[in-house]
């Protein structure tokens, strides 16, 4: 899938929740690893000064826009999008996807025992999910060898990492393929990092009601909870000034 438009160095694709879904399908069809990242305006802000994480987002196979921040750039740069796709809201559509044609999921990350909370959470949400392992683990690349062994003996198809960011994306860029079994009978694995999900999914975060998501509120209901995350926060308008410059010039060049 070609990317959309490039928002500030970062590739973002033109794919809904139904295209997102579908690409996974076809995906599993075949053999290998593929990756997923949810691209929220702090993503784009900190692969500015992050090289390694910048490169990672180019790597990556399908970079689904997070935010309401990220539709309303693309649309100021004279691409826009067709919706937002949240990590949580697709984890859970892939989930329910999972339960009908049997693909296995392993969790990965959160506290110790959230990924198993959220595991039961999911199956009995959605009867018939398979999830084939949890694990709390660490992003540490120490650790990364002991985790891929336990991931490639429970052989998932989807494999939901929830380490935050930048370090959910750059563990899966690292050591995805070394989850993945060899042999031809091996089946493909998508990874994708997915935050908080495994919080909400149990209770440990409270997440913004639906009213502040699809109003685009959600990171203003985070910041009430959690005043710490003010300084992260602040990407949001040095990521607006940022593309409003970026428009003026390219406006300035077009004849």
């Amino acid at each position: 899938m070609k990317p959309a438009l490039s928002i500030l160095g970062v590739p973002i694709h033109d794919a809904g929740f139904d295209d997102a879904c579908a690409q996974v399908a076809a995906w599993l069809a075949t053999s290998g690893t593929r990756q997923i990242a949810t691209v929220n305006p702090e993503f784009i802000m900190i692969a500015r000064r992050a090289p390694a994480f910048a490169a990672a987002l180019r790597q990556t196979d399908l970079n689904v826009p997070d935010g309401v921040a990220v539709l309303s750039a693309a649309r100021r740069l004279g691409h826009p999008l067709r919706e937002r796709v949240g990590g949580a809201d697709l984890m859970i559509r892939l989930c329910e996807r999972a339960a009908a044609v049997g693909w296995r999921v392993f969790l990965l990350g959160a506290g110790e025992g959230v990924a198993a909370q959220a595991g039961a959470v999911l199956t009995g949400r959605y009867p018939g999910l398979i999830i084939c392992g949890n694990h709390a683990g660490s992003p540490a690349d120490g650790d990364a060898a002991g985790i891929t062994a336990r991931i490639r003996a429970a052989r998932p198809h989807l494999l939901f990492v929830a380490y935050g960011a930048p370090a959910q994306d750059l563990w899966l860029n690292r050591h995805l393929s070394d989850c993945l079994l060899d042999g031809e009978a091996a089946p493909g694995l998508v990874g994708m990092g997915v935050g908080a999900s495994f919080d909400y999914l149990t209770g440990v975060q409270k997440r913004a009601p639906a009213w502040a998501q699809q109003a685009g509120l959600e990171w203003l209901y985070r910041l009430l909870r959690q005043p710490w995350r003010l300084r992260r926060q602040m990407a949001l308008p040095r990521f607006a000034a940022l593309v409003m410059l970026k428009s003026l010039r390219g406006a300035r060049r077009t004849p």
